[in-house]
């Protein structure tokens, strides 16, 4: 007998993530009906069943999602509409808790026979635990992608599984066999245009403090789009680095990462990506101060990279706001430069960290996690 899954899914993230764990769901459920919101990638899976709309949904910060809340409450109560209508066996909510929490609520109000599993933990944990107990009174499963946040969701009486961080399969399959580079250093300055702006000149204002140290040091900047790389092409354009000394390299940070000599990596999946791969790095860490003030009520955490949260412990160096600056960063860069067995000492114990992110086979694991609630 043919399932029925909604699922939702906000940005380009979830949306391949999303569209992963269909196939998945695929193979295990052998006949599923999909229907929802998502990307290009999920709406290519479901035959016509799922709109893409991450274009228009994938916005960030507080600002820009209040000038637009007419939309969203519009977009809200069709969903909503649609769901009563179709009545789905599952509710599938890929990350983006904004908006998947509310619809969590109202569906389980309205359809409680209906098993709502939410992929990708809201990260509750960092900015307001008090809301996990509404979050199990909701939800049937919680798929997490750090081992550290079960016991939280569980403690609150739901069912929550650890399958693993998607990321695993994908950089498993960009794995390649290179030597680290000797005195090549990495600029991973971010993927969005805002961030890159804030962060990039500093980097390269770190590569010149550098040269007067080591003048034999290069650099090689990874780009994420034709569109960053244009951003940083300017900036580099404008900085007095000699020609020849930075590289600019579009798409190709993960083999970067494993041919690099260390790096220094702008906060965000990029830093588990070099961890991963076992790169020595440095953090940085800018946005606009009133976001960061906000952000530094709300979140009562003693770090903000994903891999120090993950260890447990400080194993990189997070400079953020105004440590986030040339100084600091070409200290850094100087000190480990020029000892291997500090770099190899990081790297090793950035591999042991990385390794709790779970073993290839991720989506996998979560559709079976899925499917076993139609047996119970």
């Amino acid at each position: 007998m043919s399932k029925s899954v909604y699922v939702v899914a906000g940005e380009v993230s979830g949306d391949t993530h999303g569209a992963e764990l269909m196939e998945a769901l695929q193979e295990t459920l052998k006949e599923v009906d999909f229907r929802g919101l998502g990307g290009p990638e999920m709406a290519g899976i479901s035959g016509g069943g799922i709109v893409n709309w991450v274009d228009d949904a994938a916005v960030v910060g507080v600002w820009e999602v209040l000038r637009r809340y007419g939309w969203f409450k519009e977009r809200f109560n069709k969903v909503l509409a649609e769901l009563l209508e179709w009545k789905p066996d599952v509710l599938l909510l890929i990350d983006y808790p904004g908006f998947n929490l509310r619809l969590a609520r109202q569906v389980h109000e309205h359809l409680p026979e209906t098993r709502i599993v939410h992929y990708v933990a809201p990260q509750v944990w960092a900015w307001n635990r008090k809301r996990i107990p509404q979050i199990a009174k909701t939800h049937d499963l919680m798929l997490c992608l750090f081992p550290f946040e079960v016991p939280l969701f569980e403690e609150a009486g739901l069912r929550s599984r650890c399958p693993g961080h998607p990321l695993v399969d994908e950089l498993e399959e960009r794995r390649v066999e290179v030597n680290r580079g000797s005195m090549m250093v990495g600029l991973f300055p971010g993927s969005r245009t805002k961030e890159v702006s804030r962060l990039f000149p500093m980097m390269l204002e770190s590569a010149a403090r550098l040269l007067d140290q080591r003048p034999e040091v290069r650099f090689v900047a990874a780009a994420a789009s034709d569109k960053v790389a244009r951003v940083m092409a300017s900036a580099l354009e404008e900085s007095d680095l000699p020609a020849g000394v930075v590289e600019i390299q579009t798409g190709r940070s993960q083999l970067l990462m494993q041919s690099v000599t260390c790096g220094v990596v702008a906060s965000g999946t990029a830093t588990l990506e070099a961890a991963y791969y076992g790169m020595p790095y440095c953090l940085v860490y800018r946005v606009a101060w009133p976001t960061y003030l906000m952000a530094k009520q709300l979140i009562k955490l003693p770090y903000i990279g994903l891999i120090n949260i993950l260890a447990g412990r400080k194993l990189v160096p997070e400079f953020i706001q105004s440590e986030a600056n040339a100084y600091e960063v070409a200290s850094w860069l100087g000190e480990y430069l020029g000892d291997d067995d500090r770099r190899e000492k990081l790297s090793h114990e950035l591999l042991e960290a990385a390794s709790r992110l779970g073993d290839p086979g991720v989506h996998g694991r979560a559709a079976r996690e899925i499917s076993d609630l139609f047996t119970k």
